[in-house]
């Protein structure tokens, strides 16, 4: 018997054994078939998967399809708003109208655009995916350039999903701005920390050390002893001892919004951010220190066609009408 007939025994075989465990006709290939072609239902069980109740309507679909538009909503309780890509420029310091020194970060939210759409009934969750600055295509691969022609949208420097509710959903292009924010409220702010590099037990850790003068020898910023003798008999995993230090992700949270320049899209914020001069942080509502509801932009800022933004003054959080250094 030659090669190409025991194959096609081999196949029939296949085809018998698999319609004989599990029933593969639907309602639509058992009414149409007739008696003599029942005795070829294991070969044609293959093709014949199909049924009626698959079948949608144009107006069934047409109102089962999500509509996403650019336009304000009012905010719900369980509501989650996107966030936005900034570029952190560096730190200063500026003192307030009571004369009170502030830390302060300054942030440059770069061209921030919603670059792709995502959904419960197509992805299996609701996210919008950002993307910010801008890159020349020679400068990306083909399939990043790709995703971005699919999408219809010019080539991001940085991409990143932010997962929304439902009713937070924007459609594709629509701008993000820094007045996505307003001054005064709180954000959580995610980015990779500075490299260190190789670092010892006291830098990475915070050891206390050994003592400085009586009693060391050569062992003044040692980590000590880092295990038992012979019970337990080994170093325990995650002992914390010498090795590489930064490049994680980190997040620093219920950082305060000071002050927002339209204009330049910047954003001032207090305290440190993590992350070198340069890098790109991920810039999202406060989880714990909720904004306001009656003041938060929902699902985003929308400015208006005719709006001038080079004559837009920068907006500085309201520190009151009472000195807190005069309060008793």
């Amino acid at each position: 018997m030659s090669a190409a007939s025991r194959g096609l025994i081999a196949r029939f075989r296949v085809l018998w054994t698999s319609h004989s465990r599990s029933p593969l006709f639907s309602s639509v290939c058992s009414d149409s078939f007739t008696s003599p072609v029942r005795a070829a239902a294991p070969f044609l069980s293959h093709v014949c998967r199909f049924s009626t109740d698959a079948l949608k309507t144009e107006d069934e679909e047409a109102g089962s399809r999500l509509i996403i538009e650019a336009k304000p909503r009012p905010i719900g309780p369980e509501s989650k708003r996107t966030g936005a890509i900034a570029v952190k420029c560096g730190m200063t310091a500026i003192w307030d109208k009571w004369g009170a020194r502030i830390p302060i970060t300054i942030l440059w939210v770069d061209d921030n655009i919603v670059c792709q759409v995502k959904t419960v009934e197509k992805e299996g969750h609701n996210a919008l995916q950002i993307g910010s600055g801008q890159k020349k295509e020679k400068q990306l691969s083909k399939p990043v350039v790709g995703h971005f022609r699919a999408l219809g949208v010019p080539m991001k420097r940085k991409l990143r999903e932010f997962p929304v509710s439902e009713d937070a959903l924007l459609p594709v292009g629509t701008p993000i701005s820094v007045r996505h924010f307003y001054v005064g409220q709180y954000v959580d702010i995610t980015g990779i920390t500075r490299g260190k590099g190789f670092q010892g037990g006291m830098k990475r850790w915070g050891f206390a050390g050994g003592p400085a003068s009586h009693g060391a020898s050569l062992s003044h910023r040692s980590i000590g002893s880092t295990g038992g003798r012979q019970d337990p008999g080994k170093v325990f995993k995650g002992k914390k001892m010498p090795g590489h230090m930064g490049c994680e992700q980190r997040t620093t949270k219920n950082i305060w919004v000071y002050k927002i320049d339209p204009a330049r899209n910047l954003m001032w914020v207090k305290g440190q951010v993590p992350g070198a001069e340069g890098n790109f942080v991920f810039i999202k509502d406060a989880v714990y220190k909720k904004p306001n509801p009656d003041l938060i932009p929902f699902p985003t800022h929308f400015a208006s066609p005719d709006e001038d933004l080079s004559a837009l003054e920068p907006i500085t959080v309201d520190l009151g009408t009472v000195d807190p250094f005069m309060q008793e």
